[in-house]
């Protein structure tokens, strides 16, 4: 074939030109071809194009006939996969079929075959196809959606199944040379950005009678909902749809186990308050009610039992928005008889004959009915259904010793789980019940049950569940969740239920279970440990608090315990063990179970419990120091207790009052009130106003609505620092500093400044609200607000004099700082010129024998020129001694030792006679006898 020749064939076929389409880009029909590839048959150029064009026309006779001739060519030409160049094309061939079936349905054949294509892999040219052909394949894919509406069973279950090959995909039946297979999860993707699932959950209002078709969808949208995909279904209320659907006939079961499982895939991946808003429908819950109940009474096979458990979570989850009718379709009142059959006898139809086995299904089942419970009872209008169920009596059966002869249906360490998860539910429960509590004598089984924990009898706890953390081996999983509901009860504040609590003897066994877990204290369980203390020490404040008998029963006991936990040290505070709820609880204690007791309030102070709450003050504990200082007020009341905070000493030599005085300023710090450098106040006329004062500005608000300057009274623990040191004595407090005095000078004047910020703010109300006051109350407002300004200027003045005395004071210190370090230097400068005359005398014999004589000649002025008569005299020198120190009888010379030169004397006129045996330098001998010896007398 000559060059001109196959040029010409080419431009008749055209087989890597681009034509023109619908798509935005143009797009070629297939790629270019070799001539060995074509022999090889696997790509057959064609223009489809001409195909597109064939389908559209509609006039000539003989139409139909080649139209299906060229889609079956296509078909052919495509059987090993779809070139993502193409496939725009033939998804177009595919929707005009697809128009045609309605009036020609000899075209649901080759809409199948192409549809059939779809599940094959795509085929790229280039790496970046996929990108490239990005948007026509997401429309294409889009487009399966659409053909959903086609009135044929046999397109619409293909269309399920081309989906669900995009999830399996399998690989090309023949290597086709010049391209390969498309990621495989490129199919996945653009499926995703097309809007698939969203036409496919819509789809579903189509199939409500057609069970065959119904199932695949389902299979469809079971595979889309794994991904992002559940977004989109949402929006197409797929939710709803599928769940009123779940009791409809199907003898296979796998609408229900299908519709389950998407169920459960929305909630994961998507909105769940908008899923359980789409499921808070009549429609709905009376499905999940009936699906419920038949699996069951029912459900007997492993997988029955799965799916109810599932089916009830999914209710747990609906069950927790107040708008869903749980009540209304009677499904609230089956649910608390299916909790409580077992252990509450019941002649309902429903539950005769029904028996939980121990099998792990059944036990889920269990556990999942207790929580439904505590869901169900947030909502009040379930209450009476409570009453009615017994549901108290049937929990209460879990709190008791486990009978070891009885024969259960539950395994030991099942029975354990299902009893800590009781005492759970109870917490939860019983303080919407309380008669009901009452007529169980719940207080009384509690109790005894704590008494049980407590003791030695032998019991292995598995500690294997949630609820049974921490409690492997011993009864703390079950004193735990004992003294969890005790707290609910407590603090309802019923006066019945503390008070029969108080008579039962409560007060003094919780404080010996406290002692006994001080005594069996270890690392593994600290934590249900601190735990257990923790809820104590709140029992005991919620039966304490406005009791004075009862703060009695208290006693010594209980402050001691107080002081114990108040001991702790403060580095376990950041160990995250639950030693901050503890500190928490034992302030707590202290406000409720000490304070207003005088006896204990004595016996705190004597046991240096203001020392302890002063050493957690210095830790400077942010989360605490508003409720250590409420305690601090408290206490100051007692007249004893100032002499034990002005006694307080912290780290280096720290005093209470400049411990507080120092929280002061830290805490005017973090307000963001001005301040200058010294402390000293900036705005006369707002002393005490803080950086979110400043930012809000002042509105008129009802009476009864209390104002951001009176909020600020409780909002900071300023007011509390100057309560304590009212009471302290503001003249007389020691260890302050002079920017401690500066600082006092405010808090002293912290109850005129907030008085004057306050009817300040009425003024501005006042004015805001455009009243005019009369001439008396105006004038009284302005001296009001005038003399605030002034107790301010005074303060700031009383502030700079202290500021000035100090510098003063400074300058002074600094001065006799700089005369003492004079006077050092002269000293050394003496030191250092009588060493060098000391040096001058020993190394020359002149200046020697001139000191002796200047020595001798001030000895001898200072005698009297006459002596009285009668007199005797007695001369204090020793003649013939060469030093020019004042000197006695015997002098030592450290320089020289003593057996060198003969002895001390060794020299002069009374030195020693006799010579040393041995010879060399005079010695002292034992024995010596000294010539014209002084007469022993007074000396004058």
């Amino acid at each position: 074939m000559s060059t001109a020749e196959a040029a010409a064939t080419a431009e008749a076929r055209e087989p890597g030109t681009r034509i023109k389409s619908s798509s935005p880009r143009q797009i070629p029909a297939v790629g270019v071809v070799t001539e060995d590839e074509e022999a090889q048959g696997v790509f057959t150029s064609m223009d489809l194009n001409r195909v597109i064009k064939l389908l559209e026309e509609t006039e000539k006779d003989d139409l139909e006939e080649k139209q299906l001739k060229s889609v079956k060519k296509v078909v052919q030409c495509y059987q090993n996969g779809l070139p993502l160049r193409d496939l725009a094309q033939i998804f177009k061939i595919l929707n005009l079929c697809a128009g045609k079936i309605k009036k020609q349905p000899h075209f649901i054949e080759p809409a199948y075959n192409i549809l059939k294509l779809c599940g094959l892999p795509f085929l790229k040219k280039k790496v970046s196809d996929e990108i490239t052909y990005a948007e026509d394949t997401a429309n294409s894919i889009a487009l399966l959606g659409d053909l959903m509406k086609v009135p044929s069973s046999e397109l619409r279950i293909q269309i399920c199944k081309c989906i669900t090959d995009f999830y399996h995909a399998e690989p090309p039946k023949q290597h086709i040379p010049g391209y390969q297979q498309a990621s495989s999860l490129y199919k996945i993707k653009m499926a995703e950005v097309g809007g698939l699932a969203k036409t496919m959950a819509q789809s579903l209002a189509l199939l409500e009678n057609q069970l065959v078709e119904k199932l695949w969808v389902l299979k469809a949208l079971q595979h889309l909902s794994t991904s992002v995909n559940c977004t989109l279904m949402v929006k197409a209320q797929a939710a709803s749809g599928i769940c009123a659907h779940l009791n409809d006939p199907d003898p296979s079961g796998q609408l229900l186990f299908r519709s389950s499982e998407i169920l459960w895939n929305l909630l994961e991946k998507s909105s769940k308050e908008e899923i359980i808003q789409q499921l808070s429908n009549l429609e709905c819950v009376l499905a999940l009610k009936e699906v419920f109940k038949s699996l069951l009474t029912r459900g007997f096979s492993h997988y029955d039992r799965q799916l109810r458990n599932d089916i009830l979570v999914i209710t747990t989850i609906i069950a927790q928005n107040p708008g869903a009718p749980m009540i209304e379709c009677g499904f609230t009142r089956d649910l608390i008889l299916f909790a409580t059959f077992n252990e509450v006898k019941s002649q309902n139809p429903l539950v005769k004959g029904l028996k939980l086995s121990n099998s792990y299904e059944d036990f889920e089942l269990k556990k999942l009915l207790f929580n439904i419970i505590v869901i169900l009872c947030k909502d009040l209008s379930t209450i009476q259904l409570l009453i009615d169920g017994k549901v108290i009596l049937a929990l209460f059966s879990y709190v008791k010793k486990p009978e070891k002869q009885k024969i259960i249906e539950w395994s030991a360490a099942q029975y354990e789980e299902l009893q800590l998860h009781a005492i759970a539910t109870l917490s939860s429960v019983a303080p919407f019940l309380i008669e009901e509590y009452m007529l169980c004598q719940g207080n009384a089984r509690v109790l005894a049950f704590l008494e049980w924990c407590e003791s030695e009898d032998s019991f292995f706890s598995q500690g294997n569940s949630f609820h049974g953390t921490g409690g492997r081996g011993n009864k703390f999983a079950q004193m735990r969740y004992s003294l969890r509901l005790l707290r609910a009860m407590v603090y309802l504040e019923n006066e019945t239920i503390n008070k029969d609590l108080c008579e039962k003897g409560t007060i003094q066994q919780l404080l010996g279970i406290f002692k006994n877990t001080i005594s069996k204290y270890n690392d593994k369980e600290e934590a249900i440990l601190l735990e257990i203390q923790s809820d104590i020490l709140l029992i005991l404040s919620g039966l304490c608090e406005h009791h004075i008998p009862r703060k009695e029963i208290f006693g010594t006991e209980g402050v001691d315990i107080i002081l114990h936990v108040m001991k702790t040290d403060p580095k376990k505070l950041q160990s995250g063990l639950g030693y901050n709820v503890l500190l928490f609880s034992t302030l707590d204690s202290i406000w409720c179970c000490i304070l207003g007791c005088y006896p204990l309030e004595e016996y705190f102070l004597e046991k240096e419990g203001i020392f302890l709450l002063l050493d957690l003050l210095a830790l400077n504990p942010q989360k605490f120091c508003n409720l250590i200082l409420g305690i601090m007020v408290e206490f100051c009341d007692n007249p004893k207790t100032a002499a034990h905070v002005n006694a307080w000493r912290g780290k280096k030599d720290q005093t209470a009052a400049s411990l507080l005085i120092k929280l002061w300023r830290k805490e005017e710090k973090e307000l963001g009130v001005k301040r200058d450098k010294h402390g000293k106040i900036i705005d006369t006329k707002k002393p005490l106003f803080t950086s979110f004062q400043e930012k809000q500005k002042i509105t008129p608000l009802p009476a009864n609505c209390p104002t951001i300057a009176v909020m600020d009274v409780a909002e900071n623990i300023r007011a509390k620092i100057y309560a304590v040191l009212g009471k302290l004595d503001f003249e007389n407090l020691p260890g302050l500093s002079a920017e401690d005095f500066v600082t006092l000078c405010i808090i002293h004047r912290y109850l005129d400044f907030k008085t004057g910020e306050i009817w300040n703010e009425i003024y501005e109300e006042i004015k805001l609200e455009k009243l005019r006051p009369v001439t008396m109350d105006k004038n009284i407002l302005e001296s009001i607000t005038t003399a605030s300004e002034n107790i301010g200027k005074m303060v700031a003045s009383l502030q700079s004099e202290m500021i000035e005395s100090q510098a003063c004071q400074d300058v002074q210190n600094e001065q006799k700082v700089y005369t003492k370090i004079q006077a050092t230097h002269k000293q050394r400068e003496l030191a250092n010129k009588s060493w060098e005359n000391f040096l001058a005398r020993t190394s020359n014999a002149k200046t020697l024998k001139k000191a002796k004589r200047l020595q001798e000649k001030a000895i001898e002025s200072s005698r009297r020129s006459k002596q009285p008569p009668n007199a005797v005299f007695h001369w204090t020198d020793i003649k013939g001694l060469n030093t020019t120190v004042p000197s006695g009888r015997v002098v030592t010379v450290e320089s020289t030792p003593a057996r060198l030169v003969g002895g001390p004397l060794a020299d002069t006129d009374i030195a020693l006679k006799k010579l040393p045996i041995r010879g060399g330098a005079l010695q002292r001998v034992k024995a010596v006898k000294t010539v014209d010896e002084p007469k022993k007398s007074v000396p004058t």
